[in-house]
């Protein structure tokens, strides 16, 4: 390609935001083909076309020679990663069976997370504590099992991320009855955590959990998950925007539902330094996450019925020093248990523009929404709130008023457009009608000439011209 330093394109491209801008309207498809051109634009390409990323993870996803050397280039461009690994019959796992005496043999699972320098060393050391277990392991388990329980090759990939901001997790499709079976997917979430806490991922600071299953809040937990250090919470730390849609846990188990439980121990990881936080439940409503404390069910059993190895220590409430925009869907709660959080974050509320409440599709099984926002007007002391409809105080809400038309039964349509231009013929040759901003600034005795009195409207409305409705 040869083209003169003064040409027209040339000063379009190495601007950097002409440049940028245009490559943003650009297909992913043509993207690609553009950095076949030359190297220049290889170059200039490649941090639009790898900003985001989604991987479905699969066996030979993570250990491809060819692909971690790809994402080894590359990787310095990508600023949101969406890990994707739906549920289904391949991420199933059946228990193992111990082939001389048939008896289910127990697992306890322990992450190997050392980067072997070479082959040798890898393989001098069992992958699953014991080489009895190893081997029951790979002979009765999938090929993907022992890739999801790969958390070196997980460190490789989140290694070559440096510039990451924002997390994306997928994992759909998981079986009701098997929310309380760990499958393959469990395992997978179990890595990416490590993976993250070990990696130097300076930038992050957004997370979105896209339909995971209840259970995910508890491997992805780094205070009491599978293989956490000291130090494992000081990059989740780091996340200041947090969404989740979560599926719904079913409101008729006889258990106590202990997936509730490790939502608001992983939800209260985040609260020091979250700044929005976006909750849904998927399917049927659910319990509201920053209430979970007061759920009736999850309060502490008596000794008697309670399992004397579970803690019977009550949940603490959540409370978020720094939260500026907080939306809950798909919920329900009680009035008190709203109007008790507002009341805990009264600095936050107290000028209604530094926190906004979206409670949608929320609804509340005791009590009203006067009740339950009633905090607000004792905080702020007085009811200038309500006027923003759900908006911020700074944008008030507009009113107008509507005319309300009614039409005439049985009278032909040519009648109708002859009252209608006669009707807008008389008001255009009214030298005092000129429009909506001449009416605003019209007297009263000037609007009844122009419309008539009320008393003029009843009479007009009950004569026997029209026969209205």
């Amino acid at each position: 390609m040869n083209m003169s330093p003064n040409s027209a394109f040339l000063n379009f491209w190495w601007t950097d935001r002409t440049r940028d801008t245009f490559l943003t309207y650009v297909p992913r498809n043509d993207l690609a083909s553009l950095r076949l051109g030359c190297h220049d634009f290889s170059a200039r390409v490649a941090p639009v076309l790898f900003e985001e990323v989604t991987v479905t993870f699969r066996s030979s996803t993570f250990t491809r020679h060819s692909r971690m050397a790809a994402l080894e280039r590359i990787g310095h461009h990508v600023k949101t990663f969406h890990f994707n690994m739906p549920h289904n019959s391949e991420t199933f796992l059946a228990p193992l069976v111990d082939p001389v005496t048939g008896e289910e043999v127990t697992f306890a699972y322990e992450p190997y997370t050392r980067m072997a320098k070479d082959s040798t060393s890898r393989s001098s050391i069992p992958s699953y504590g014991s080489w009895e277990m190893t081997d029951l392991l790979v002979k009765q388990y999938p090929p993907l099992f022992h890739s999801a329980t790969n958390v070196p090759a997980f460190l490789r990939v989140f290694s070559s991320l440096r510039g990451l901001r924002h997390l994306k997790i997928s994992c759909l499709g998981q079986e009701p009855d098997h929310r309380y079976r760990r499958s393959i997917v469990d395992y997978s979430l179990i890595s990416v955590r490590i993976a993250v806490e070990r990696s130097k991922l300076l930038s992050l600071d957004t997370l979105s959990l896209l339909d995971v299953h209840p259970s995910a809040a508890l491997y992805l937990n780094p205070a009491m998950g599978f293989g956490v250090l000291p130090n494992s919470m000081k990059r989740w730390k780091q996340i200041r925007k947090l969404t989740i849609r979560m599926g719904a846990v079913p409101p008729d188990e006889p258990t106590p539902p202990d997936h509730l439980k490790h939502l608001q121990c992983y939800i209260n990881i985040f609260s020091p330094s979250l700044r929005y936080f976006d909750f849904r439940w998927q399917g049927d409503r659910g319990p509201c996450p920053i209430s979970l404390h007061s759920e009736e069910r999850l309060k502490a059993t008596s000794p008697a019925l309670a399992c004397p190895t579970k803690s019977q220590t009550p949940l603490k409430p959540l409370r978020f020093p720094r939260l500026r925009d907080l939306k809950m869907e798909n919920t329900i709660a009680d009035a008190s248990q709203i109007a008790s959080f507002i009341t805990r974050h009264h600095r936050a509320v107290r000028h209604t523009k530094r926190l906004k409440l979206k409670f949608d599709d929320t609804q509340l099984r005791t009590g009203t929404w006067n009740e339950a926002l009633e905090p607000l007007t004792k905080i702020s002391g007085s009811d200038s709130w309500k006027s923003s409809s759900g908006e911020s105080a700074a944008e008030p809400a507009e009113f107008m008023d509507v005319p309300i038309m009614f039409r005439p039964v049985d009278v032909k349509q040519e009648e109708l457009n002859r009252v209608w231009d006669e009707c807008i013929r008389t008001r255009a040759s009214k030298p005092y009608y000129s429009g909506i901003s001449g009416l605003q600034k019209a007297g009263a005795r000037t609007r009844e000439l122009l419309f008539g009195t009320e008393e003029h409207m009843r009479r007009l409305f009950s004569s026997t011209v029209f026969g209205w409705r």
